[in-house]
């Protein structure tokens, strides 16, 4: 039962840094209460490694 608990707190805790990282850091937005997260979250976010699309422009659309 306790792991149960956890692991819903934790999803609970992703879900709200989600919800921070949309609503300011990704629209180029300083977080209001903690501009530490925001400035963290850039961090993460410039440090991920990224796939970059490839484009076949031979294939027909």
């Amino acid at each position: 039962m306790l792991f149960v608990v956890i692991a819903m707190l934790v999803v609970l805790v992703v879900a709200g840094l989600v919800v921070v990282y949309v609503a300011y850091p990704h629209r180029g937005e300083e977080v209001p209460a903690a501009p530490w997260l925001g400035d963290a979250m850039t961090r993460a976010t410039v440090a991920a490694p990224v796939l970059e699309q490839e484009y076949d422009d031979s294939r027909p659309l």
